[in-house]
């Protein structure tokens, strides 16, 4: 878990934030897909947000120093980065499970 605040953490197990880019092609696939599957989440493009430093520290502190996209951040703080959005559901169904 990251030491490094989090710029539009989730606020519920059933939220997720995904850090991308618009230039991303795994980005635009992962955010495709979860959009399929009908799963709500907070984007944050990591080179428009209002922060871009936040943000480029937090991805980077979650990511052993790199700056790799997307990240996926979830309610209890733990992250993936270039999920398939199969695992996204699962851990979201866990989470929720987790504090129902």
């Amino acid at each position: 878990m990251s030491t490094v605040e989090a710029p539009e953490a989730p606020k519920n197990p059933e939220d997720i934030t995904v850090y991308s880019a618009s230039w991303c092609p795994h980005c635009q696939r992962l955010k495709k897909l979860l959009g399929e599957l009908n799963i709500p989440f907070t984007n944050v493009d990591v080179d428009e947000y209002e922060d871009i430093e936040a943000v480029e520290k937090f991805v980077e502190s979650v990511n052993d120093g790199n700056r790799i996209i997307p990240t996926v951040l979830f309610y209890d703080g733990t992250t993936m980065t270039n999920p398939g959005a199969s695992k996204v559901r699962n851990k979201i169904k866990e989470l929720k499970e987790a504090n129902a």
